[in-house]
């Protein structure tokens, strides 16, 4: 069957182009949902490691170096886990601080195509008749329209990029230095149990 020409062949040629458009959209909508779950998953995870050593840095400070005078060989292990835990809390918190850009765009940046509307950062500083006239130059066409979701993918991306390797970072330091604590720790106690008692 030979497909349609001419004027028969609108509606289908209209449909085709609205399943395309419908499919873009859908791959954006769901592109950006997904950074966004992942995101969050992130964030949680940092939470997680930040409550966690905050709890672990209060217990040895409260109860742990007012005995080291005591028991002398607790010493490394002691201050080798307070440094484990506060390496890893400076590590979560950097992935969850947050980048803010200057917040401003001028008219040469939305001529050229450049300003991505659709992320708070690049315009919490302009004010409203400004920023309403750019997005109007955004909605009316559609080729800025997508290039700015795509921008927004992209900066999402490079954003999880950046969160995940300092949050992967804080628990490589988390699991290793706590083994490295634990170890030091059997080692000093093995030790100090091995040595004769002075009377």
């Amino acid at each position: 069957m030979e497909p349609m020409t001419g004027p028969e062949a609108l509606p289908q040629i209209a449909t085709e182009v609205g399943d395309i458009d419908l499919g873009i959209e859908t791959l954006l909508k769901v592109t950006a949902s997904t950074d966004q779950r992942l995101s969050d998953m992130a964030d949680n995870k940092a939470q997680i490691l930040i409550t966690v050593n905050s709890i672990i840095i209060s217990a040895i400070i409260s109860l742990v170096l007012r005995k080291l005078k005591d028991n002398s060989f607790l010493i490394l292990p002691s201050y080798l886990l307070l440094t484990v835990s506060l390496a890893t809390m400076i590590l979560a918190i950097l992935s969850t601080r947050p980048s803010i850009p200057k917040g401003r765009f001028s008219t040469k940046d939305l001529a050229d195509k450049k300003a991505n509307l659709l992320f708070f950062g690049n315009f919490y500083r302009m004010k409203l008749d400004d920023f309403a006239a750019g997005m109007k130059n955004v909605l009316h066409d559609k080729e800025y329209l997508y290039d700015s979701l795509i921008k927004d993918i992209h900066t999402q991306g490079v954003v999880l990029g950046r969160k995940y390797r300092l949050l992967r970072a804080a628990y490589n330091v988390f699991m290793f230095g706590l083994i490295i604590a634990i170890i030091t720790f059997i080692i000093s106690s093995m030790v100090h149990n091995s040595l004769p008692e002075i009377v």
